[in-house]
């Protein structure tokens, strides 16, 4: 909690309004007063510096929903460096700081493998920070990775999915249908390990899935390098097109990048899919 919030101070912690004259409480304008307009809309403090009568205006806000959704598979669980954070931290930190933001924004925020629904206030920062505390705890899961269930996410929120995508893809292609039928749009956010895009080993090794399903021993790993790099630039594609074609965000992040990177993309990207 500590460090998310760190995190969260970084961004400016603004709501994403939308500038359009409204019910709300932030103050955006003064206009002179027209026809039409009660005497109980004039700001008389204003309108007394001069002749002229002024209305005071407030900008429209409404409060989104927001839904994240974080993998707790088996994979998010690597880290190339014992001194790096895992897949499944980093994704944990941003989620829980990008939580923080958008609550401080006004906005409701839930956790979809939590069964959390987007609500706002201090309580729901709580009950967010220990469902992913719980999540942390509990380690990786049973299965190698985790498939996003969007049933309960509310129709025409935003969601963000926090995920390495190494896994099947087909999960995740149904998210997106999912969120297509109901006015869902979101950010599809790829964790990487800088080890995972590299693919640094030689000679004899033997790769394991953290699940321990899986399996796999050669004398000369360095011939696997350019089909490995291959495979992943293509799901990477894959992905993109998959955010593209639903009209969300696709990005990929490194967990040895500074994670306040990470979050001020975010929350750009949140504001542009807001208007």
């Amino acid at each position: 909690m500590v460090a998310a919030e760190h995190l969260a101070n970084s961004v400016l912690p603004g709501a994403h309004g939308r500038r359009r004259i409204g019910p709300g409480a932030e103050f955006w304008q003064f206009r002179p007063s027209g026809p039409g307009d009660a005497a109980t809309r004039i700001d008389w403090r204003r309108s007394g510096r001069g002749d002229d009568l002024f209305v005071r205006e407030t900008e429209w806000q409404a409060a989104r929903a927001v839904t994240l959704w974080v993998d707790t598979g088996a994979a998010m669980a690597f880290s190339g460096d014992p001194a790096r954070e895992t897949k499944a931290a980093r994704a944990r930190l941003l989620s829980l700081a990008l939580a923080l933001v958008l609550l401080r924004g006004g906005e409701r925020v839930g956790l979809a493998q939590a069964d959390l629904p987007p609500r706002a206030g201090r309580g729901q920062a709580e009950l967010l920070t220990m469902a992913l505390a719980q999540d942390g705890a509990a380690g990786g899961g049973a299965t190698e990775h985790g498939a996003p269930d969007l049933h309960a996410a509310p129709a025409g929120g935003h969601v963000v999915l926090f995920s390495d995508f190494l896994g099947d893809l087909a999960t995740v292609e149904g998210a997106l249908h999912l969120a297509a039928a109901r006015s869902m749009r979101g950010i599809l956010v790829q964790l990487l390990d800088p080890v995972e895009e590299s693919f640094p080993f030689d000679g004899r090794t033997r790769f394991e899935s953290l699940s321990g399903h899986m399996s796999y021993e050669t004398l000369r790993a360095g011939d696997l390098r350019a089909q490995y790099r291959d495979r992943l630039a293509a799901r990477k594609d894959h992905l993109a097109g998959l955010a593209r074609h639903s009209g969300w965000h696709a990005t990929t992040m490194h967990t040895d990048r500074p994670p306040a990177e990470g979050l001020l993309w975010l929350y750009h990207a949140l504001g542009e899919g807001r208007r």
